[in-house]
């Protein structure tokens, strides 16, 4: 019994020092059962316990007393110490992964993706992508798309293998595909292609041609100059579509004789036009007919025939007609007539236009009342109306030709602190007006910067100075220029190439001019066999046969 609550006592201690040493063990709550079992195990065993009890606590007490022997382990070391439990064998049979399913594409989305496609190839194999999927049947909008992709790149047997496949397509179609191929056809000079795709809206729309459609066809025709094929296009719908033309139509073959110059046929026409209620003139007849007129000087009977629309016909004019006839007079050098139907169209209540003010200040430049032109700037300001760039170009131009340039370059300033941006146009000018006053420092300038403020020139702008700076004798400037233009993708003219090539070769500069004319070659340039003549005699003068030699093996052989 004494030692019972001996083995008592000594237990309740170690509980005691175990609770003190807790925080140091608590992360690990099997840690502190393994303790405590130790502890109490190394305690000598109970009278009480029987002989089999006692020999059970026996080995219990000698595993506790050797883990008891060793140094202290901390909880967390002890931890990583225990056996772990091995992991659970893999499956022998591993699970396939599932392929991700794609998303579907819609007909929208697909007309973006042949569209972005710059590649006629790979546009036609998104085509043939999309159609592949479950559910997806190709319509008017997706073929209108992978067509005018196709005729756009001139891959017109991929057009017609496309137009034969919309025969078997349940989808409806418009006639709107096809009018957009007459124009693709026809810049190509196809034209019976053109006929063609008229037909196929009959087979493919499977609605009669609207008279859109017939206009639109015969337009092309006319403005192509292919009169044999328009006037057998037209007998055959009036045979088979039972067309009756329209005033539409007949104003496709009035303007057409006009352009060409023929004002009797085109009377004609309108003398046929007016036995039918459905082709009656109308204000463009009238109009384009006065613009015939104009163009061949006839003012007069263009003013006879202004009046007669008004009075006879009861049509009034619009600022387009009104442009006509101030456009006329205006290059007929008749200003002060121009100003007087100017005003004649504010008393009818018609509102000038751009294109008027700008049609006016040009006539007033070409007779030097500039003074005249910058009050209609003016005026044109004051009535709402907010300048063009063709309106600031026609006064730059002017001051240009005036060797005003100083002023020019004021005007384009104010042009660009308005909000107008000068285009290529604007700045050829300008760049024109510079070298022409010999000012060619700031015309290289303007070259050379331009590009890096988003003003992207083109090759007359180069040419232009290139032309002013031979004309000089400016060689180092041309030189340099020339290799600037090279660089950039532009091509001088040829007479001013040799012009350049032989500058040099006078000068003594044969090395330079090998180089110019390298540089040259390599854009298909050919210099005339004076130019071949001289630069070989100048090299050969400085002592370098190699160089000659080779200039020779080009001009023979034609090797690089």
């Amino acid at each position: 019994m004494i030692s019972f609550l001996a083995s008592r006592c000594s237990l309740s201690a170690s509980i005691a020092s175990t609770s003190v040493a807790g925080p140091l063990i608590r992360k690990s709550a099997s840690t502190q059962a393994s303790s405590f079992s130790s502890v109490s195990l190394s305690l000598s065993p109970p009278a009480f316990l029987d002989d089999e009890s006692l020999s059970i606590a026996r080995c219990f007490s000698s595993s506790s007393e050797q883990l008891s022997a060793s140094s202290w382990i901390s909880p967390i070391q002890y931890s990583k110490t225990l056996k772990r439990l091995d992991p659970p064998p893999e499956a022998t049979t591993s699970l396939q992964e599932t392929p991700r399913k794609q998303k579907f594409i819609s007909h929208e989305l697909a007309v973006n993706m042949i569209i972005r496609e710059k590649d006629p190839q790979r546009a036609l194999e998104t085509f043939n992508k999309v159609s592949a999927q479950k559910g997806f049947c190709h319509n008017n909008a997706t073929y209108s798309a992978i067509l005018h992709q196709l005729a756009q790149c001139k891959k017109f047997s991929a057009v017609d293998a496309v137009i034969r496949q919309m025969k078997y397509e349940p989808c409806k179609f418009h006639e709107a595909v096809f009018l957009s191929l007459m124009k693709h056809f026809a810049k190509s000079s196809l034209h019976h292609k053109v006929i063609e795709m008229f037909n196929a809206i009959h087979h493919l729309v499977r609605v009669k041609p609207s008279r859109k459609a017939i206009s639109t066809c015969l337009n092309i025709l006319v403005e192509s100059d292919q009169m044999g094929l328009a006037e057998e296009f037209l007998l055959k719908c009036r045979k088979r579509l039972h067309l009756e033309p329209n005033t539409c139509i007949f104003n496709i073959l009035v303007k057409h004789h006009c352009k060409n110059g023929d004002l009797e046929s085109a009377f004609q026409v309108v003398e046929e036009m007016k036995k039918f209620e459905i082709s009656y003139p109308n204000l463009v007849t009238y109009s384009t007919l006065m613009s015939g007129l104009c163009e061949n000087g006839r003012l007069k009977e263009a003013v006879d025939l202004f009046e007669e629309m008004i009075a006879k016909e009861h049509i009034l004019p619009d600022a387009l007609t009104y442009n006509t006839l101030i456009n006329g007079f205006c290059q007929a050098g008749k200003i002060d007539r121009a100003q007087k139907i100017l005003g004649f169209m504010r008393d009818k209540g018609c509102a000038p236009n751009i294109f008027t003010y700008a049609t006016l200040m040009s006539g007033l430049c070409k007779e030097g009342k500039i003074k005249e032109a910058e009050g209609l700037l003016d005026e044109m300001r004051s009535s709402g109306l907010k300048p063009d760039k063709v309106v600031f170009t026609t006064l730059i131009s002017y001051f240009c030709q005036a060797q005003r340039v100083d002023e020019a370059v004021q005007f384009l300033q104010k042009m660009r602190q308005e909000g107008c941006k000068p285009d290529v146009v604007t700045f050829n000018v300008i760049i024109g007006g510079l070298c022409r006053e010999g000012i060619l420092d700031e015309a290289l300038r303007m070259l050379e910067m331009l590009p890096y403020e988003g003003i992207f020139l083109n090759k007359s702008s180069y040419r232009i100075t290139l032309n002013f700076l031979c004309k000089y004798n400016e060689i180092e400037k041309a030189f340099r220029l020339l290799g600037l233009m090279l660089v950039r993708g532009f091509t001088p003219h040829f007479a001013t190439s040799n012009q350049l090539l032989l500058q040099l070769c006078e000068a003594g500069r044969p090395a330079d001019a090998c180089i110019a004319l390298e540089g040259l070659l390599d854009v298909g340039f050919n210099p005339e066999p004076s130019s071949w003549v001289l630069l070989i005699e100048t090299v050969c003068r400085e002592r370098k046969l190699l160089p000659a030699f080779e200039l020779l093996d080009h001009l023979t052989l034609g090797k690089p």
